[in-house]
Parts: structure tokens; sequence; C-alpha cells
């Protein structure tokens, strides 16, 4: 949900930019907006400001593009699908199938000829679902998707409105998004790319809700085909309460106005989202602020996630805000006890503190819960050795994939773009 203020910060200074007298006076009732969410921006401005001071606008822009060229993240490719949600909104999916086991000419003949005869079909093997969080896509798994590629089939997808997936129809239509109708999405999603088989539910920040609510409404498919879980930076509901590391005061007022400020934004995209692009060196001191912990994050890292999320149209960063505060989960968790569980955190998150995962934990008390040092929201892509060893634990613990082949494939630092 950080993503959602950092656009609404850089959004409404934009607008100011671009628009001059005439945006000023469209914003006039958003006057007290633009104090409150200013606090959310005080320390990536300055940031931004001392850095001005050394570096200029070109030479940061040529910086930025230099990243864009050389960096590798999110170039991984599968198979290509649609799935189509109740509503008929495409959702993009793609497939990574395990690579076939090396076999002699003659075992192959044998175990073809077996199975023509018996008519022997061989089970539906396990597939490991991906689901990303909010103003993110499918390419946020990069690293975990580099290090299971080949090893497990997996399905990565976009959420509606997000990354290759099609605009939410019945959002064009003035329904709101809600968290059940991820849910339902996600079960589409299942149904079109793993109709068979065993599966491992992964999710981030709004994927684990999106799971959640899988679970909520599908409790007969998380007990007869779900063999595991894991659930990163996300929550379970109470969202409304989170402070974003602001101070009492400072959090109040965002509460109060950041709504209505996002809506407003929504409905003059196009300006928008020209100010978003002239204010690009506020927005990168936003998002790394609310995105990572640590202060030494690679820089191609950072600006991936910044492309990431600059990706995501400010009216559905707005159309998906509402969501959350109304987002409560919790009853069903239980769905989730029958199964091995890994509840992962970042323990300098300021969007879903690492206090909603322990949340979790409490009601799931089999669950392995990690907390992870010095890491922030997109703990995959800060700390994602550690995130991926977790997985490929779970997944090995689940039975998914053998303990000998995830050997070596805890770390992606050596081959990131595989």
């Amino acid at each position: 949900m950080s993503e959602s203020s950092a656009e609404a910060v850089v959004a409404a200074t934009a607008t100011a930019n671009v628009a001059g007298a005439a945006g000023a006076a469209n914003w006039r009732r958003a006057g007290i907006a633009g104090a409150a969410i200013g606090v959310l921006a005080a320390g990536a401005a300055a940031g931004v400001a001392v850095e001005r001071l050394t570096v200029g606008r070109g030479m940061r822009k040529k910086a930025r593009l230099a990243l864009d060229a050389t960096g590798p993240y999110g170039s991984l490719r599968g198979t290509p699908g649609r799935a189509v949600a109740d509503d008929g909104t495409e959702l993009y999916y793609e497939i990574d199938e395990v690579e076939a086991a090396p076999t002699t000419g003659d075992e192959g003949a044998s175990g073809s000829r077996r199975r023509r005869l018996f008519g022997r079909k061989a089970p539906a093997p396990v597939t490991v679902v991906f689901s990303h969080g909010y103003c993110l896509g499918q390419d946020s798994w990069h690293f975990q998707r580099a290090a299971l590629r080949g090893l497990v089939r997996a399905v990565y997808w976009d959420q509606r409105s997000h990354g290759r997936s099609e605009r939410g129809r019945a959002q064009a239509d003035g329904v709101p998004v809600g968290i059940d109708q991820l849910g339902r999405d996600l079960k589409a999603v299942i149904d079109a790319a793993a109709p068979e088989g065993p599966v491992v539910l992964a999710g981030h920040s709004m994927g684990g809700m999106t799971m959640m609510a899988l679970a909520d409404q599908y409790p007969a498919l998380i007990r007869d085909r779900v063999a595991a879980v894991a659930l990163i930076g996300t929550s379970s509901g109470k969202l409304g309460e989170v402070n974003f590391g602001l101070p009492v005061a400072g959090v109040n007022a965002v509460r109060r106005v950041l709504p209505g400020v996002l809506k407003a934004l929504g409905s003059q995209a196009e300006l928008v989202e020209k100010g978003r692009r002239a204010t690009a060196d506020l927005f990168a001191g936003l998002i790394k602020r609310y995105s990572f912990g640590s202060k030494d994050v690679d820089p191609a890292v950072a600006r991936f996630a910044e492309r990431l999320i600059e990706a995501t149209p400010i009216d559905v960063v707005a159309e998906f805000y509402p969501a959350f505060t109304e987002h409560d989960k919790s009853g069903a968790l239980p769905g989730f006890r029958d199964v091995p569980v890994l509840i992962l955190a970042g323990d300098k998150d300021l969007v879903t503190p690492s206090s909603h995962s322990e949340a979790i934990a409490d009601v799931l008390p089999d669950a392995e819960l990690v907390i992870v040092p010095d890491a922030g929201h997109l703990v995959m892509l800060e700390h994602p050795e550690t995130v991926t060893d977790r997985l490929a634990d779970l997944l090995v613990r689940s039975g998914t994939v053998p303990a000998a082949n995830v050997g070596g494939h805890g770390s992606t630092a050596q081959q990131p773009g595989r």
C-alpha cells in the first residue's frame, strides 16, 4: 500500500508543476491533503535535494536509462496464456514448465510403450502459482523465477488492471474492485493454467490477500488441492491502522484525505501521468523509502522497482486503494492449517508491518515464521536469496521437489537473468 501513498504525493506535486494556475484551481479543494500527505515525502525530498546539489538532472536521467538498458530484471518469459474472470476480464499468465529429466532411448521407448498398453496417465505435476502485490506485476518475482526455473512447474500471473492483464471490465462499469474479486480471479487462473494436480500458492502483499480470499470462497479447493502456502509481506486485515512510519497527527490526516485525493487524481489520469514523469526524482526517493529497509540496495534493483510501479496507471492506483481498508480475511486463515505454511516479512516493512505477519502466525501456529532483518516491503527483491531459500525449503517440505534438486538454487546472484 505504500505505493499508493507515494503515487498520491508524486501525482499531486506533478499536477501542480504541469498544469500551472489552471491545475491549482482544480486542486484548491485538496489543499489540506497536500499538507497532510506531504509528511510522507519529507524524507525522500530531503534526499533528492541533497542529490541535486551534486548530480545534474541530465546525469540522473542518463543513469536511469543506463540501468534500464543493462538490468536483466523482468526479462524472463514463459508460455503465455489467458484466463477469463467472472466479469469477462482477461487475465494474463505465463507458465514455466519443469525441465524433462534425460532418459536413455530404451527407457523412453519402454515407458512410452507401457503407457500405451495399459492406458496409464502420468499424474499432473505440482504447480506453484505466484500472485504479485499492489502496483506491481508478475515480474516482481524475477529472482525467485530465475532460481526455480526448470525445477518446478510455475504459473506467474498479472492481477486485473496490472501488467499485461486487461483492465477490470467491472471497474470500467463503475463496480469497485474488492479483494473477493481478486480471489475469484485467482480461481480462474488456476482453472485455466493448473486444472489438475496439487497446487502451491505463493503471494506477496495484495497477492497474499488474494490467496486468503480464494480460501474464503473456495475451501474445497484448498482442502483437496493445495499442498503448501507462502504468505510474504502480507496482512489478513486491520490495514487501516498502519501508520506508514508517520507521527500520529500526520497519519490521521493522511487517512482522512487520501481516498478523496486518489479519487481526484484518478479522474485526471492523463495530466497526472505527465506529472509523474516530471517528478521522477521525488518518485524514486519515495519508492526507495517505502519499498526497501536497507540503505545499500543495488541501484539496478531499486530502478527495477521504480519501473514496475511506474507501469501502474494512477487511476488503477486509486481504484484499488479502498479495498485494503475493507480487507479482513482473518477468518479464512484456518483453511491453511493442514498444509505447510511459510510466513515471511521484512522487519522494516512500513506498508504491511511484520506485526501483521506475526498475527497470521498466531492463527497458524505450525507455520514457519521468518522475519528478515534490514528488509522492507519488497523483500523478495531486496533479499532474494533469503526468500528463495525459504520457498525452496517449503517446496521440499511439501514434497513438491526433491531436496537434491534445490541445492545451489537458493542464490540468484550469479545469473539474475537466466
